[in-house]
Order: C-alpha cells, then sequence, then structure tokens
C-alpha cells in the first residue's frame, strides 16, 4: 500500500465512530483477518452525509459499504438466509464461478444455510480468488448460533465444525496475507465460545449504545423528515438529553408511534416510554425506582442525609468529579436503608435502578446478562444502581460448585465498579444489614467508598417524628392525640417496619369499626397486639456490624459510642458463634 493511500485511509478513519475506527486500525495493521463487533448492532448507524444530512443504516451496509467499501467481494451469512453478498452482480459472479467449478452441485448448496455447505464452498471461493489479489470481507451476523458458549462435549457437530473452522481461518496467513476478513456480529461477547473469543488471533470491538451527540443528529434527521411530532417545550436537542440509555431504532420507534397516531411526543410519555423500553431491552433485570418522597420524609439520621444533600447539591453543579463511586448503607432490618436511597433519587432527579437477579442455570446466560446489564448502564449515565441484599447478590470471588461463573462474575462487578471513568457517572448503593460478609474488594476505596449506616430511632422525641412521617409517608387520616403518651405505654425498640405495620394495623381496625379517621382507641388496640419479632441476638450482631463499618462517630448511636473496638469485635464474634456461623 501507497504512503499517499495510507494517509488518505487515515484521514478517513479519523471521521469514523470510535469502534469504526478501532476496527479499521487493526484491519490496515495486516495483524489479523477475524474480527468481533458486539454490543448495539441492531442499531442504526450514521452511514455519510447527502446534502448536509446524516443517513442511518444497519450495521451490516455500515461495515461493508462505509468500511470496506472499496472492497472487492462482501459476503454476507447466518442460519437463517444462507449466503448473500451486497450486489446482485456479486451474488451473480459467485453463482457462476462455482457452478463452472461444480457443475454437478445443486445451486442452492452454494447458497446453503448448512454452515457445513456454506463455509466449505464459501472458503473454495476465497481460494479462487486469492490469486487474483481480490478483497474480501464476510460478515456473518448472529455468530452465537454458531459458535455457542458452551462446553465443547456439548457442541453439535455443526457447532464444532463451525468453531474449528473460524478458529482456522483467524490464523491462516494465506487469508490475512490474501486480504479476507471475517466480521462476526453478536449482541453480547458472553454469548460467544470463549475459544474464539480469548483467541489472540481475534479482535474484539465494542459498538456502543449512541451517545446525546449521536441522538440528537438522529432526531434532527427525523425532524427534516417531518416524523418527530413534539409538545412545545420539546425539541431534538432537549429529547437527546434526556433519551440516555436508548438507542436510534428505540427514537425511531417512539417517533411512529406519535406519528401513526398524529399526538405529539410529550415530557411525561417520553419518560415513561423510556423506562418501559430500558426494562425491556434488560430483560427483566433492571427495574426503574420511583419515589414520590425526597429526603424531607425520612425522619432522624441527620448525618445521612447530611451526605446525601451534599451529593445532590454536587450533582446539580456538575461536580461529579468529587462524588463517591458508590455508597454502602448498612444498618439492621427495618430501618429504611431502600427508602432512604428512594428518597434520595426523588432528591438528586437522577433516576435510579434497582439490579435485579440476574443469575441463570444456563451456561453463559449469566455473563450475557451481565454484560448487557452494564451496557445499558453505561449508556444511561448519569445513573445510580441500588443492590438490595448485597451480600447475598454478589456473592464473592471464592464460590465453588458452578464451574467458575460466580467467580468471573464477581471479577467483572469488582472491575466495572472500580472503573473511575465513571465516577459520578454510575453511582453504586449497596445495601445490606450485614456488611460483614459483603467482600472487602467492594468495600475498599475506589468502589463503595462511602460507608453510611442507620440505626432505629433512639429517644422518645425520635420515634415520635418517626411516627408523624410515617403518618404523612402513608397519607393517612388521624385523630390529633399526643402520641408519646402510648409510645411511652408500649416501650419497644420499634423500628421504621415496625410502626409503619402498626399503622396499617390500626387503620383496619378503623376500617372494621366503620370509620375512616384513625383514632386513638384503634392505634392503641394496634400496639397493644404488636409482638416484636423475636430474634435479639440477629438484630445485636446487625447492629454491631453496622457500628464497627461507620467510619464517623457522628453516625453511631450514643449507646454504641464508647464501645471498645476490640470488645466490640469480640462480642461480633461471639454472637455469630451462638447463632451457628463462621466467626
Amino acid at each position: 500500500m501507497s504512503e499517499q493511500l495510507i494517509v488518505k485511509n487515515l484521514d478517513f478513519i479519523r471521521i469514523l465512530p470510535a469502534w469504526a475506527q478501532e476496527l479499521s486500525y487493526k484491519y490496515l495493521s495486516k495483524t489479523t483477518n477475524l474480527y468481533i463487533a458486539h454490543g448495539n448492532i441492531r442499531d442504526f448507524l450514521p452511514n455519510k452525509m447527502i446534502e448536509g444530512e446524516f443517513i442511518f443504516v444497519r450495521i451490516q451496509e455500515f461495515i461493508s459499504e462505509v468500511l470496506f467499501g472499496n472492497r472487492d467481494i462482501v459476503a454476507f451469512y447466518d442460519r437463517s438466509s444462507g449466503i448473500n453478498f451486497c450486489s446482485p452482480e456479486m451474488q451473480k459472479e459467485y453463482l457462476n464461478i462455482m457452478e463452472s467449478h461444480f457443475p454437478d452441485t445443486p445451486r442452492e448448496d452454494f447458497i446453503s444455510l448448512d454452515p457445513l455447505k456454506a463455509f466449505d464452498y464459501l472458503e473454495k471461493y476465497f481460494f479462487m480468488n486469492i490469486p487474483h489479489k481480490k478483497r474480501i470481507v464476510l460478515i456473518i451476523d448472529y455468530a452465537e448460533t454458531l459458535i455457542p458458549n458452551t462446553e465443547l462435549a456439548r457442541l453439535s457437530d455443526e457447532d464444532r465444525y463451525a468453531l474449528v473452522t473460524l478458529n482456522r481461518w483467524s490464523h491462516d496467513p494465506i487469508f490475512t496475507q490474501g486480504d479476507v476478513s471475517i466480521i462476526l456480529l453478536t449482541e453480547n461477547l458472553a454469548d460467544l465460545s470463549t475459544r474464539i473469543v480469548r483467541s489472540p488471533h481475534t479482535v474484539k470491538v465494542h459498538v456502543p449504545i449512541p451517545d446525546e451527540d449521536i441522538r440528537e443528529k438522529f432526531l434532527n434527521f427525523l425532524d427534516r423528515q417531518d416524523i418527530l411530532l413534539t409538545e412545545s417545550r420539546l425539541n431534538p436537542k432537549r429529547i437527546a438529553k434526556i433519551t440516555s440509555g436508548l438507542n436510534l431504532q428505540n427514537l425511531n420507534q417512539i417517533a411512529a408511534e406519535s406519528y401513526q397516531e398524529d399526538k405529539p411526543i410529550t415530557l411525561e410519555y417520553l419518560t415513561e416510554r423510556k423506562k418501559e423500553i430500558i426494562e425491556n431491552e434488560a430483560v427483566g433485570l433492571l427495574e426503574f425506582i420511583e419515589s414520590e418522597h425526597d429526603l424531607s420524609m425520612v425522619s432522624g439520621h441527620e448525618f445521612v442525609k447530611k451526605r446525601f444533600k451534599s451529593a445532590a447539591r454536587a450533582i446539580k453543579q456538575g461536580r461529579l468529579d468529587v462524588l463517591p463511586m458508590g455508597y454502602l448503607i448498612a444498618g439492621p432490618v427495618g430501618t429504611g436503608k431502600s427508602f432512604m436511597v428512594s428518597a434520595f433519587a426523588s432528591e438528586i432527579g437522577v433516576p435510579i435502578v434497582r439490579l435485579r437477579n440476574f443469575r441463570s442455570k444456563w451456561q453463559g446466560e449469566t455473563e450475557s446478562n451481565l454484560e448487557k446489564v452494564l451496557n445499558i448502564l453505561k449508556a444511561m449515565s448519569p445513573v445510580g444502581v441500588m443492590i438490595d441484599e448485597a451480600d447475598a447478590f454478589l456473592g464473592d470471588r471464592n464460590q465453588d460448585g458452578d464451574s467458575g461463573t460466580s467467580n468471573r462474575i464477581f471479577a467483572q462487578i469488582a472491575s466495572f465498579m472500580g472503573n473511575t471513568e465513571y465516577r459520578g457517572k454510575i453511582i453504586w448503593f449497596l445495601i445490606t444489614c450485614r456488611p460483614d460478609l459483603l467482600p472487602i474488594d467492594l468495600k475498599r476505596q475506589g468502589r463503595a467508598e462511602e460507608h453510611l449506616a442507620i440505626f432505629y430511632p433512639e429517644s422518645l422525641s425520635e420515634r415520635e417524628d418517626l411516627f408523624d412521617i410515617l403518618v404523612k409517608k402513608l397519607k393517612m387520616k388521624i385523630q390529633k392525640f399526643p402520641v408519646t403518651d402510648l409510645l411511652k405505654k408500649f416501650p419497644n425498640e420499634y423500628s421504621g417496619a415496625d410502626l409503619e405495620s402498626i399503622l396499617i394495623r390500626a387503620k383496619f381496625n378503623a376500617a372494621m369499626e366503620n370509620h375512616i379517621i384513625i383514632t386513638r382507641e384503634d392505634l392503641e388496640n394496634a400496639m397493644n397486639d404488636f409482638v416484636p419479632a423475636s430474634y435479639p441476638h440477629e438484630i445485636r450482631l446487625q447492629n454491631l456490624v453496622a457500628v464497627l463499618e461507620c467510619t464517623s462517630r457522628e453516625m453511631v448511636p450514643k449507646r454504641f459510642q464508647n464501645l471498645d473496638r476490640s470488645k466490640l469485635v469480640q462480642e461480633i464474634r461471639e454472637l455469630k458463634e451462638l447463632l451457628g456461623e463462621h466467626p
């Protein structure tokens, strides 16, 4: 390749998206010929500008026209369509050549769906053209259906053939020197055989969900087509800003539905559709947390609220660089840890999602689920991620019994959480009543680095304040009387969950007596009947490990502030032994 041609190619590459630049540079290096494009591959991509306007195409067209537009042969294959070419002329030339060399073979075999036949004839065709300096690209879609991520013994004969063939092609010097490129397309890298993914002869390129700039360009494209109907307060720029996490196909769907129904897109509709689409794209692995209440509806815990309000102020000022990578929120059951996070979500105006169970009994599916979720989180940023019961949910790197899946998953999550590129963009909230069971890898600085703890209300005034907040939260109508008298009469160590349960029972009592307003008698009967759950050793242990986790004395209840740390550790050990746990 001449120096002039190399310079021309490099100038062209610089205007491509980052992933396409990476693929192009690797191609120009002539060191490999097997590529995997994964991620947002079912989306529209900006192809070229015609009269100052972007034209958006599918990835197959993008790769064949934009990246390899000057190739002599561009072929496509997948299990559903068999062999195709990017132009009728290429298809005709292929069939003519193959029929002349194999006259006794039925024409349908040359474009077969069967990978055994398809790869065999394609390889023969490639070898025929290499001596003629033909430059060849083969794009294989739905690659996971050919080389799935499973144990070698479980592969079908077809899949083994495909695996061996692709692996052989990846390091065949005839292919590399002969300018033959194989591009595999798959949404999740984890769905592909690790023998191909981890091969040193394979180049992996991630196609991201589009950023705000690309979304705005696409929306302007739709607007120029007169198919983007919006209310007056919305325009392409604003829609692009609030649709992080959506790809162009999602935006096109929203615009098309609005256009067909002749109903302008409203902010409320857009917010609801974004939530619905992302939850569907995440196949139930992410759930948006919505709250009507901000931190003013949280009783007590002044230190924790102060920290969260400071974080909210930093977010609103755009100072994402000063935020912690994540929070560890500890405390005994029933203290309102999850409610605290949802109230914080309402305070900052940034979406917060709950990470749901992504583990599967099927090999490879757990890794695939996690890959999908992490890609969505990256695209949604800024976003908060709440993980309830984090000690049980996340596991650790030393789990056995699942062929190493848990270890790999843990390592992947830990690595992602610790990536400082996402500081202030992806904020983690690890919620647990047993922070001692959470691996140190996740609690250290650079991951869940801000450790907060919340406890049961200590004083009578704190319980009364909590009671009043719960009445507002539950929107109850209650008779005015000094609730302090009842709290003195029933002096239990109530958690927020306990008091909420008592109020619900009192409301039930009122309903049974055919009145709407809860009376003192309704509440007293409910408190008199209420028996707190009897697991004092567990609660004591949860309190102590939360105290041990605190990084500020101000957070610690007065009754625990003067505890000697070594005695605290000793009591925790004794409680664990009493409960049959390994200390």
